[in-house]
């Protein structure tokens, strides 16, 4: 036996079984109430801090990083494409679901913990593009500057006041300009220290990717529903219903493998190319 192929083998059996980032202590996110933090510049992108990180949310447990992150091709990105071809609505419904959704994330200094170093904070879309228009104000200017940038005060309430499962989060910059620390030294460990968003999530394969959406669709089973359908129908669809746009007649198993053949042909179509 090859051993380092079996080790390689449970690694990878062990790591799918994860359903949110590796456990360390990268991750933060805002408690209620108010905190104050500082984004620092990031050491994989010096044009840009922040990260944009495509994912797949509820089509099975897992949290999956979508493949088109890293110029891949995307199994439920694909068929999402061969969906939207028909002229079914509940084709066009699910193809949205299987659409990955974008998530952001900037390297930050929590204020009052600096001495858990840079830490990864995620959040939507909102959030982004008000640290996109601070940026874009003279008044602010580069909030990042690691000698005249500037602190990030954030408010959080929680549900009571949202009026959703979900916390709500809103930034304002602070007034005045300030060092990123008094510390030369603890800058340069900053700026160095760090983790790549991107490398935070365990990447599935497109094999792994495509028995995930497979057991979503629930293939073997017509009309049948997954367990992991939020409302009664999202584990249904009438795309098989009508299999006149995807030319299918072979057995199951087949019939799914079938939509992805011209998957090569369409390359070019892929979401990531200009």
């Amino acid at each position: 036996m090859d051993i380092n192929a079996i080790k390689k083998k449970l690694e990878g059996l062990q790591n799918s079984q994860k359903v949110s980032p590796k456990e360390d202590n990268t991750q933060w996110k805002p408690s209620i109430g108010k905190q104050i933090v500082r984004v620092v510049p990031s050491k994989f992108n010096k044009a840009m801090p922040f990260s944009e990180i495509k994912f797949h949310y509820g089509i099975v447990k897992k949290v999956m990083v979508s493949p088109i992150n890293f110029g891949e091709k995307d199994p439920l990105v694909e068929f999402a494409k061969k969906l939207r071809k028909s002229e079914e609505p509940e084709n066009w419904k699910l193809a949205k679901k299987l659409e990955p959704k974008t998530r952001y994330f900037a390297p930050v200094i929590v204020r009052g913990e600096e001495d858990k170093g840079v830490r990864i904070w995620q959040f939507g879309k909102e959030i982004y593009e008000t640290f996109l228009q601070l940026a874009t104000d003279e008044e602010v200017g580069d909030y990042t500057d690691v000698m005249e940038g500037r602190d990030i005060k954030l408010t959080t309430v929680g549900p009571e006041t949202t009026g959703t499962p979900y916390n709500r989060t809103t930034i304002a910059p602070s007034m005045k300009t300030s060092p990123l620390s008094e510390d030369a030294d603890e800058i340069e460990v900053w700026l160095d220290n760090q983790v790549n968003p991107m490398e935070l999530y365990y990447r599935f394969s497109y094999e792994e990717m495509k028995e995930f959406l497979t057991e979503y669709l629930n293939v073997e089973e017509e009309g049948g529903e997954t367990e992991n359908s939020e409302t009664e129908d999202q584990g249904k669809s009438n795309y098989s219903k009508d299999t006149s746009n995807f030319t299918i007649k072979k057995t199951k198993e087949d019939e799914f493998d079938d939509l992805f053949k011209d998957s090569t042909d369409e390359e070019d179509d892929l979401p990531w190319k200009d």
